[in-house]
Order: structure tokens, then C-alpha cells, then sequence
């Protein structure tokens, strides 16, 4: 930290020394610049994915083509759970398992959603379900290790990623297992069904096959994009131990506390979710960019990123193996982990320490200002004034990032269904370019009044603040900010130690900054394709943490250094302000780019949503959307907002776009009474709801108008009924959504308390997948593609029976 010179001084007057300062400067600040971008080119190195193994590759290592070759079958065509396509791909699990001489079995099974308190619907949703299971026996187990994945895919897509990926890496998992010594521990392998319905299959298996029966460690292996590295972005709690077998035994090992802290936030689950439920421990890893093909008809095994694969892959048979060796009953631990990316490998220290690390920076950081104070770098009214001012780019960077996502939306409104753009790293760039302007733009003009010390110290104070503010609501997160303040605050310490132009200043801010580098860059590498563009400005966010923790190295690059004053002073606030205006002239031009570089075309196809609702009782017919603001192509079937909650209770209350449609000859779900039984001021009521038509699910639901629903079963199975659901409490119609139904139907059985003298009215439905062959329906042309939605394709009926 240099202080400004207060003393005017005539050119005659000022020493020799002075005069070599800007010559000695500017090296400084090439060379501090030059040693953040080998450790920033490092750090993001360190993310990227290894070259995937070829067919060659040793028995005991796990090869990317030889999991390829596995995963053309698997994701050859869409296979949701009940298809026709699912079994065949079913089949082949199961004989390649027997190949490689195991012995699969099935279970076959109802289960209920994981972690289902009401259900979608408002009451129950539930599955058929057939998991494919196989165990590698333990030579003398101390417990099981199970390796997860689902085999099923959505219904507009083959799911070559999602899961087919980790599908065909756990088939070549279990062929290096085989081909070596068998493990200690038992390792089972489960190929769980309809986890993109509801999760159903994991729920079974975790609640009910005997090999679930006393708990394990789970490795879930999951996608959400097409490529980027694996992250392991979930554990189970008390993860300790847990991530040191990861750091240890994972050959690429990326993962952050943090991020299991973003995750809990995010409306997402995965067959992990159902493990959880049931008390099991475990890891969840997923790659996550090219987000843009996620559920789509693009999620095809050609884009599929080999890399990924191999990551994902090397990673499972490396825990496989470590989890499979080590005592898992003394593998629990007391708390969890803060752990992080480093090159090379996984840093980690125990929980326990965030509190006192963050309390150690918010005193660091006083320390650090007495010691400004003393030193003559600054007074105490600028360092309050530095503190409060380095609030304006934490605040300005995330705002302006919001604002730049609306208006590339306004201008390419197909984004706003995607989660995130086909090729986006122009649109990331481009946020980091205006965090840059930000930063810079407030540095320059605020440097010269307030001081550069003062400015540095009130960065770290907000580092130190949000560290602490973590530590309390998100722990796992809290190093990002706490370490790089710690870092800068004995950086600061050290620099007013020495000389302020001498050499080991430089190096003090600048070691200090590279914490922040090696810390912050890859939150903003992981959280920029994690989050979307649309929630850019958390990236942008801590793209300015970054720069706030190497604030002394962007003062060596200040022009305005010394006591200039009046014109002097003006001229290199201006001069200052000049990377400020490139960053924001290059967050425009990388904006643009991406605009022009980013186009619809027929392999980047923009996103629609249309589906399809017949309603038996009136014979009448409707196109909806889900798109708020509907494309060309999708404007063509509807023409204004409608809410179908009451005839189509599936769809709940949700606003949709509607419009008129022809009729087409589908039969409804046919209800059949079986029993009918009054006592004590209850109904029981027996029916089978049985399809008429090959159906991805049916739907029954309760018209609260005419009774409340006490208790129910479904194909055999007590489903949970909250108390409330009837027209008293003003709440949905209770329902019970059933995917994969068999081709004989499905007993529901429920207890009523009716709510008048009239009959119950029921209300069923069915839902098949595919437009084509509808009265009316026009085929999307090139350029236009579906939206990764499990609503799209849709085509439902529903009939009302009084009972």
C-alpha cells in the first residue's frame, strides 16, 4: 500500500530517486500482473477435463470409449420409464451385466416420490418402477458401497447425458472392478427407473430392497449440460470423512463446499435426494455446461464431451475402489468439511474453523487499519469513507449484469427458456468485462479523494463482513471471502513493514492477491454455467471480490501515484478511468458478439413449448404453452393467457397461453367402480383407473366441492394426505399422479368425507408424449426445437365420472 505524497513539489525539487519511481513502477506492476496470470491460467487448468482413455487402455483403468460404445445403445433413442424403449435398454444392463459375470436381478415395484410431503398434484405421485441391481461381493465387508445412476430419460429426449453418461460409466466401472481383486467391502451397482418422473426408483430401493437395509455410502453420478468438469456439488451431512476419501482417492477430484451451499438453494433433486431420506452417506457429481441441450432432442451420445465421461468415470472407479478398501464404520465423522479446488488437488480443513477464521479476519482487517492509521497512509475518516465506498461496485457489478441478460433477452427472447445459451462464453465474458468496468471505473474516481489505503482496507472489510455473514448462513462458502481478507490483511501488514516503492511491497500484495486468485477465479468459472446467465450476476459478484482482494496490485497499475494536484490530479483520473471504459467498451462488444456468434439455426434450435389437452366431458380441445412470451412458431396455436387448474387439476394454477384446437379421436382413462362402502360419516370408495392408450402417466383427482379426502392407497401402497385437502382450507384437489402405469390399471382406494348429499366427482386423466398425428399440428420446421421441459410434447385427456 503506497500513500499519497502530500507535499507539492517544483520538477527541480524532486529527488533523483523520485524520478526512476514510474520506470521501477511499472515493472512492478508487469511483474505482479505477470505472476496473477500464471497462477489464474494454473487454477483454471486445473478445472478442465483429461483426455479421455481409448479402447486400448488397461483393464484396470477406466476407458471413455469403451464407456462410449456402451452408451450408443443406452441413449440410441428417448426410453422414459415404462417405454417400450426402457425395457429394451433394461435388457441390456442386465446382459452385460451377466457378461461380465454377475448375476442382476430386477425389482419391480410401486414407489412413492422421494421426499414427498403433498406431491405436485396436491397429494401423491408414485411410479412403476424396475431397477436393475448387481453386487460385487466383499472379501470381508464392513459395509456396502453403492454406485448410482438412472437409466430412464425424458421424454423428448435420448438422454445422452442425462444419465445415459453415467449409465454406460458405472457398466465400465464394474467391468475394471471385475477384471482386478474383489473389494473388501461390497459394491453394488443399482440402475434405479422414472428418476426423471419423481425419483421413484431410488425412493424404492433406499426404503425397501434388503441391500438398502443397513445404509451404505452412495456415489451418485449425474449430468445437467453436455460437457465442462465433474463436480462433486452434494454430500451427505458430517462429510469429513467423506471428502478426505475424495480429495485421497479421486483422480480428478473438483469439488467446493460451497457449492453443496448453492445447491440447497436451487429447486433441484436427484435419485441422491432419496438416499438421503433414508439415511445413507454418500457423494453426488454431476457436470453441468452446455446446459442448453439439457432434456432437449440434442442430448444426444454425439454431444457428449469424451472428456467429461472420462472425469466422471476415473472418478466413480477411483472412489469405487477406496470406499470398497477402507473400515466404512469408522468413516462417519463428527462435522463437515470446508473444502476447495486447488491445482494439483483438493484443499480442505475442518469445519469447526469457520467461525474462528472469519472472526480472525474481521480483527485482521481492524488491525490492519490501526496499523494505516498509524503509518500516516490514512485517516479515520477515509477508511470509513473506503469502507462504505467499497460497497458501490459490490452493489453496481451484479445490477449491471442483471441489466445486461434483460436486454440480450429483449433482443433474443428464445433465451429466456433456455438455462443457459447455446455457446455462451461470449455473454460470460462480457459480464466479467462490465464487472471490470465496474471496478476499475470505481477506483479511478475515488482513489484520488479517498486514498488508496484506505480503499484496499475497506475491500478486505467487506471481505472479512461477507466471510462472517457466510460463516452463519451458508459455512461451506465462507472461505471465498474469509481466506482472501486474511491474505490481504497480512499482505498489508507485511507491506507496511518495508519499504512502500521497494521490491518485497511488491511481492507481499501480490502474494496476498494470488489467495484471492487461486480462491475466487474458479467460483467464477463453476458458477457462471452453474447458475445460468440469467443469474450472471453472482458471478459478477464475485468477479469484484476478486478484484477487491488484489486491490494493491491494481494500484501499481494507477497512473496517479505521488501528490499531483489541480490538472495534474484530473488528468489521471481520466487516464484511470481509461480501463474502465474499455472493460465496458468490451463488455458491449463481447455482448454483441455473442448476439452475432449465437444464432437459431437448425443445430441450435430455438426453444418451444406446445401441448395438448382434450376435455372428454365437452368434446372441446386446446393448444397450451408454457412460454410467457411465445416464439413465431409456438404464436401460431395460441392467442391468450388461460388457467386449466380446474378442468386439468395436473396443471395446477399456473398461467398458461392457450388456444383453440381440433378434437382429436383419443379415448379418456376409463374408471371402473370396485367397492363402495359408508360408515361413521366416511366413504370408502374403490375404483381402477385404466388408460385406453399407451401413457407415460394418469391422473386422478378429487373435486373438493364434493368431499375431502381423509386416507388413500394406491396400488396397494398408504400414500400421505395432508389434513385440509377440501374446499375448508381452500386448497388443491388432492390427486394421485401415477407414471409408468401398468397396461390393467391402477386400485386406488380412498376414505372420504363428503361434502353434500350429491355424488363425488372424480376427475381422470392420462398423458401420452408426441404432437405428431394431432388434427392440426404442423411440423417444426428447421431451426425451431423443443424446450427441455417434462411437460412438453404433452397430449392429455381427462373425463369426470360422478360416483
Amino acid at each position: 500500500m503506497e500513500a499519497p505524497v502530500t507535499t507539492p513539489h517544483h520538477p527541480s525539487s524532486v529527488p533523483e530517486r523520485a524520478l526512476t519511481r514510474p520506470r521501477r513502477r511499472g515493472t512492478a506492476a508487469l511483474a505482479a500482473l505477470a505472476a496473477l496470470l500464471a497462477v489464474g491460467t494454473v487454477t483454471v487448468l486445473g478445472l478442465g477435463t483429461p483426455d479421455p482413455a481409448g479402447l486400448d487402455a488397461p483393464a484396470g483403468q477406466f476407458s471413455a470409449e469403451r464407456a462410449y460404445r456402451h452408451l450408443r445403445t443406452i441413449a440410441a433413442q428417448t426410453h422414459p420409464a415404462g417405454s417400450p424403449a426402457a425395457e429394451q435398454v433394461r435388457g441390456y444392463l442386465e446382459n452385460t451385466l451377466r457378461g461380465l459375470g454377475l448375476d442382476p436381478e430386477l425389482q419391480d415395484t410401486v414407489a412413492e416420490e422421494a421426499g414427498q410431503l403433498s406431491g405436485g398434484a396436491g397429494g401423491a405421485t408414485l411410479a412403476r418402477v424396475r431397477n436393475v441391481v448387481a453386487r460385487i461381493p466383499g472379501t470381508d465387508p464392513t459395509g456396502r458401497v453403492f454406485l448410482v445412476a438412472h437409466y430412464d430419460s425424458v421424454q423428448v429426449g435420448p438422454g445422452g447425458n442425462d444419465d445415459g453418461a453415467g449409465t454406460s460409466a458405472l457398466l465400465e466401472v464394474a467391468r475394471a472392478l471385475t477384471s482386478g481383486e474383489r473389494p473388501r467391502n461390497d459394491v453394488v451397482l443399482v440402475f434405479t427407473d422414472a428418476e426423471e418422473a419423481c425419483l421413484c426408483g431410488a425412493s424404492a430401493f433406499a426404503a425397501e430392497h434388503p441391500l438398502a437395509a443397513d445404509g451404505g455410502v452412495v456415489l451418485n453420478l449425474e449430468a445437467r449440460g453436455s460437457t465442462g468438469p465433474v463436480i462433486m456439488f452434494e454430500t451427505s451431512l458430517r462429510n469429513a470423512g467423506l471428502v478426505e476419501v475424495f480429495g485421497r482417492a479421486a483422480p480428478h477430484p473438483v469439488g467446493t463446499s460451497f457449492a453443496v451451499e448453492v445447491y440447497r438453494l436451487l429447486p433441484n433433486d436427484t435419485d441422491f435426494t432419496a438416499f438421503l431420506d433414508h439415511g445413507f452417506t454418500g457423494l453426488n457429481a454431476a457436470y453441468i455446461d452446455g446446459a442448453a441441450l439439457y432434456h432437449t432432442p440434442l442430448d444426444t451420445p454425439a454431444n457428449v464431451d469424451r472428456g467429461s465421461l472420462q472425469q466422471h468415470g476415473a472418478n466413480a472407479l477411483g472412489l469405487a475402489r477406496e470406499f470398497g478398501a477402507v473400515d466404512l464404520a469408522r468413516l462417519r465423522s463428527d462435522g463437515d468439511a470446508t473444502y476447495f479446488p486447488l491445482p494439483g488437488g483438493l484443499a480442505r480443513y475442518p469445519g469447526w474453523l469457520t467461525l474462528p477464521l472469519a472472526l480472525l479476519a474481521l480483527a485482521g482487517v481492524g488491525v490492519l487499519a490501526f496499523a494505516v492509521r498509524r503509518r500516516g497512509r490514512a485517516s479515520w475518516p477515509r477508511l470509513a469513507a473506503g469502507f462504505g465506498l467499497a460497497l458501490l461496485p459490490i452493489v453496481l457489478a451484479p445490477a449491471g449484469a442483471y441489466l445486461l441478460w434483460a436486454g440480450i433477452t429483449a433482443l433474443r427472447p428464445g433465451y429466456a427458456t433456455l438455462l443457459d445459451p447455446y455457446r455462451p462464453l461470449w455473454y460470460r465474458l462480457a459480464v466479467l468485462a462490465l464487472a471490470a468496468a465496474v471496478l476499475f471505473g470505481w477506483y479511478a474516481l475515488t482513489r484520488r479523494r479517498v486514498g488508496p489505503a484506505a480503499l484496499a482496507v475497506g475491500g478486505l472489510g467487506w471481505l472479512a463482513v461477507l466471510g462472517m455473514l457466510l460463516a452463519f448462513v451458508a459455512p461451506g462458502g465462507s472461505y471465498l471471502t474469509t481466506l482472501p481478507a486474511l491474505a490481504g490483511v497480512l499482505a498489508g501488514l507485511a507491506a507496511l513493514a518495508v519499504r512502500p516503492d521497494g521490491p518485497w511491497a511488491v511481492v507481499a500484495v501480490t502474494a496476498g492477491a494470488a489467495v484471492g486468485v487461486l480462491l475466487l477465479l474458479p467460483t467464477v468459472v463453476l458458477l457462471l454455467p452453474a447458475l445460468g446467465m440469467a443469474m450472471g450476476g453472482v458471478g459478477a459478484l464475485f468477479a469484484v471480490l476478486l478484484g477487491l482482494a488484489a486491490l494493491p496490485v491494481l494500484d501499481l497499475l494507477h497512473p496517479a501515484s505521488g501528490g499531483q494536484r489541480g490538472m495534474a490530479a484530473l488528468r489521471a483520473r481520466r487516464r484511470g478511468a481509461l480501463p474502465a471504459l474499455a472493460a465496458l467498451l468490451g463488455a458491449a462488444l463481447l455482448a454483441g458478439t455473442g448476439l452475432a456468434v449465437d444464432r437459431f439455426d437448425a443445430e441450435h434450435p430455438v426453444p418451444t413449448h406446445l401441448m395438448y389437452a382434450l376435455d372428454a366431458d365437452t368434446g372441446t380441445a386446446r393448444w397450451l404453452s408454457e412460454e410467457t412470451e411465445p416464439q413465431p412458431w409456438t404464436d401460431g396455436y395460441v392467442d391468450g393467457p388461460a388457467r386449466l387448474g380446474d378442468t386439468f387439476p395436473v396443471l395446477g394454477d399456473e398461467e398458461l397461453r392457450a388456444g383453440p384446437a381440433e378434437a382429436a379421436a383419443l379415448p379418456p382413462p376409463r374408471l371402473d367402480p370396485l367397492g363402495d362402502v359408508t360408515g361413521s360419516g366416511l366413504r370408502t370408495l374403490r375404483v381402477r383407473l385404466v388408460p385406453q392408450r399407451p401413457v407415460r402417466f394418469a391422473a386422478l383427482h378429487v373435486d373438493p366441492a364434493t368431499a375431502t379426502v381423509v386416507a388413500a392407497r394406491v396400488a396397494g401402497r398408504e400414500v400421505r394426505v395432508e389434513p385440509g385437502d377440501g374446499p375448508a382450507a381452500g386448497s388443491a384437489p388432492f390427486g394421485v399422479v401415477f407414471h409408468a402405469p401398468p397396461v390393467e390399471g391402477i386400485e386406488i382406494e380412498l376414505r372420504l368425507r363428503p361434502a353434500g348429499g350429491g355424488p363425488v366427482r372424480l376427475r381422470a386423466m392420462d398423458a401420452s408424449d408426441g404432437l405428431a398425428g394431432l388434427p392440426g399440428f404442423r411440423p417444426r420446421p428447421p431451426g425451431v426445437g423443443i424446450v427441455g421441459s417434462h411437460s412438453s410434447e404433452l397430449v392429455a385427456v381427462a373425463r369426470t365420472y360422478p360416483m
